[in-house]
């Protein structure tokens, strides 16, 4: 079984969306990166909504971000949801870890933890909301206007 399964969803009007199941395996991160790449593609090629290449990077980056801290600080499986609309491009990710993530200063002689610095440079916001089992991490990326 592939570590990521996608499970349609219907999105609000004028909006896609799609939820990827992840198994929490090293492997989900390249699939989930992926899976992203594929959908602003779709949306893009298929839908005619605004998505430059360097967005569809820059959210593939975020993706493997959020997903490898996924791995790293929670146990279990997760989710990863996507979802796009003209004002911008959202990656949710679904973990059942309490803790809270923590963005570290700029350091540049700390070797690694630099995943959520890298997050917020690359977002209009980054929000993190507790759940009753875990936490939701919300990453917002701008469009360009039509």
């Amino acid at each position: 079984m592939p570590p990521l399964r996608p499970i349609p969803t219907s999105g609000a009007a004028g909006s896609l969306e799609q939820v990827i199941a992840l198994d929490g395996g090293s492997g989900c991160i390249s699939e989930a990166r992926d899976a992203a790449r594929r959908f602003l593609s779709e949306a893009r090629d298929e839908h005619r909504m605004n998505v430059p290449d360097v967005t569809v990077e820059n959210a593939q980056l975020v993706v493997s971000e959020l997903v490898t801290n996924l791995i790293k600080y929670a146990p279990g499986p997760g989710l990863l949801q996507l979802r796009i609309d003209d004002s911008g491009v959202q990656v949710e990710v679904w973990d059942s870890g309490p803790a809270q993530p923590l963005v570290h200063g700029t350091d540049p002689h700390r070797v690694g933890q630099h995943g959520l610095e890298i997050v917020t440079l690359l977002t209009e916001s980054l929000t993190v909301h507790s759940t009753t089992v875990g936490k939701r991490i919300v990453a917002t990326l701008a469009l360009p206007d039509a």
